[in-house]
């Protein structure tokens, strides 16, 4: 095994451990990124087509957080923009050697300034100097090294990019909608990231929930479920609403303190007032939870 596949092979387990208990990973720590045998390999760079020191082809490709997601994903795999115009220039050229040698890359998605979500390895499987795009698939981290391919290894590629891109979705969505609402619940305040989730005002199985901060709530994992089932709901002025039989109820500290003291309270919001709650979203899950006492 020579020393470039096997640089590759340390960089694909750093990224397990890194991402063991959290999958959004920081631009600090990939720049930083891992010694290997004395020498530092970092995993981005100041280039989208990132080739380290220490190799010889590229490494990783990052799309920055600011790319339009919808655009990137076509066919069942990714679309990856050549650096430039200039389809002979050397990072372009050494990424099409990596398509020709088969080697496996790193994809890092940047889902929020200074947030990124990875996958591995990928594959760049076309080039289209006309359209200046690389076409990249997905595979299963048992596949670091591309031989030929039947129709099933195919259709496994596009069974996992497509699972990369919901990932991405939802990642994005939970690290804007956190960050908007300062990293609290908007009914209690609780500050402990762990434990806040990103609700959807329209939930994302319906067409109309999209996965956009104007769409979603920064709620503790409590109080995200209690929105989820029509427990407590919010009305389109913002005011947070308790269902009237549990108002009736006694019970311990959570529930008189957790649930009934949230009735007719405002909502916590965004500093930001692009980021608020749309109000038609909110009026039409109000209506839901009204028809659901």
């Amino acid at each position: 095994m020579g020393a470039e596949h096997q640089i590759r092979l340390a960089a694909f387990r750093w990224l397990e451990e890194k991402t063991a208990q959290d999958d959004v990973l920081s631009w600090h720590d990939l720049q930083q990124g891992f010694t290997f045998q004395g020498r530092r390999v970092t995993l981005v760079g100041p280039q989208g087509i990132w080739k380290p020191q220490v190799l010889k082809m590229p490494l990783s490709i990052t799309t920055s957080p600011h790319s339009d997601y919808n655009d990137f994903m076509r066919g069942g795999y990714l679309s990856y923009s050549y650096r430039g115009t200039d389809p002979k220039h050397p990072d372009n050229v050494r990424l099409e050697k990596a398509m020709l040698a088969r080697i496996p890359l790193i994809y890092f998605c940047g889902i929020a300034t200074g947030k990124y979500v990875a996958a591995w390895p990928v594959f760049v499987v076309a080039a289209d100097p006309a359209r200046l795009t690389f076409t990249v698939a997905v595979d299963d981290a048992r596949f670091t090294v591309e031989e030929s391919l039947g129709e099933a290894d195919q259709l496994r590629r596009r069974y996992i990019t497509a699972s990369f891109k919901t990932r991405v979705h939802q990642r994005a969505f939970r690290t804007r909608v956190l960050v908007a609402y300062r990293s609290q619940c908007a009914f209690c305040r609780l500050r402990y990231v762990e434990l806040l989730d990103a609700a959807h005002i329209i939930p994302d199985k319906d067409p109309a929930g999209e996965p956009l901060v104007a769409n979603g709530l920064s709620l503790c994992k409590i109080h995200h479920a209690a929105f989820d089932r029509h427990f407590i709901g919010v009305s389109p002025d913002y005011e947070i609403v308790v269902r009237e039989d549990l108002l009736s109820e006694e019970d311990g500290p959570m529930l008189t303190h957790g649930i009934q003291g949230l009735h007719q309270r405002k909502l916590i919001m965004p500093r930001n007032s692009r980021d608020w709650p749309d109000q038609e979203r909110l009026a039409a899950r109000f209506d839901s939870f009204r028809r659901a006492i």
